[in-house]
């Protein structure tokens, strides 16, 4: 080097930049990857989750519900990381459309994470990723299940940083305590598909619509009100149709 300032100022930079973490922009991280939905019934349920759960939200100011993108993260050596978690639930969090969770900018990771099985990730679903959102993101509440195989079906709630089964009650539900929801398997029609699903419900066992379940119950609700008005006028001798 010719010009020893010059080589004293990049070795000073080159020391600074190895002591700091220096953080990719949005673009440079990964939000989608090659590979494919493994079956139609795998992409199905996780809207069936994430739909009926977003409506659930709705009626909160913030909370964020999202699918099948990628969660980046920290290890505690600094090294970036990230997984894909079918379906991941964010308490405390602003609404809107993301292309990746970004756990230094969100400024947490997930909440609840659900995973559905397939045989080319069950393996890598029930230990790899459960001790990373164990041991790397804290995950609350992790469950997975297997839609070809729904006996396979499994819950654990991190207690002093430790995974533990969460036991089923009498109907074999698992509770989610983070969200205060069961997680039931329903057996019924979902998008023309009839087999059993995934599903969330309230504590005293009611199942989280999805957005055309509610609207047909709105639209149902509106007929008995309707029905109920008409009834109501023909008794003070008032024909409903002369309206």
């Amino acid at each position: 080097m010719s010009n020893p300032a010059l080589a004293e100022t990049l070795e000073t930079s080159t020391i600074a930049s190895q002591k700091h973490i220096i953080l990719p922009t949005f673009d440079e991280l990964a939000c989608e990857d090659d590979i494919p939905m493994e079956t139609e019934q795998h992409k199905l349920q996780m809207e069936l989750l994430i739909d009926s759960l977003r409506l659930w939200l709705a009626q909160f100011p913030n909370g964020y519900v999202g699918g099948n993108m990628f969660v980046h993260y920290l290890t505690a050596n600094g090294h970036k990381e990230f997984k894909g978690p079918d379906v991941l639930v964010v308490l405390d969090a602003p609404k809107g459309i993301r292309d990746s969770w970004i756990v230094w900018k969100e400024g947490k990771g997930p909440d609840v994470v659900i995973e559905l099985l397939s045989k080319s990730t069950a393996k890598k679903d029930k230990h790899e990723k459960k001790d990373v959102y164990q041991n790397q993101l804290f995950v609350k509440d992790y469950f997975w299940f297997d839609p070809k195989n729904p006996k396979d079906f499994a819950g654990f709630s991190l207690q002093y940083g430790i995974y533990q089964p969460i036991s089923p009650d009498a109907q074999e539900r698992l509770i989610c305590q983070t969200l205060g929801l069961k997680l039931t398997r329903w057996h019924g029609f979902y998008k023309m598909a009839d087999t059993t699903w995934l599903r969330w419900e309230t504590l005293e066992g009611v199942l989280l619509p999805t957005p055309e379940e509610a609207e047909q119950q709105r639209t149902e609700v509106e007929r008995q009100r309707a029905e109920r008005l008409a009834e109501k006028l023909r008794t003070l001798g008032i024909n409903p149709e002369d309206i």
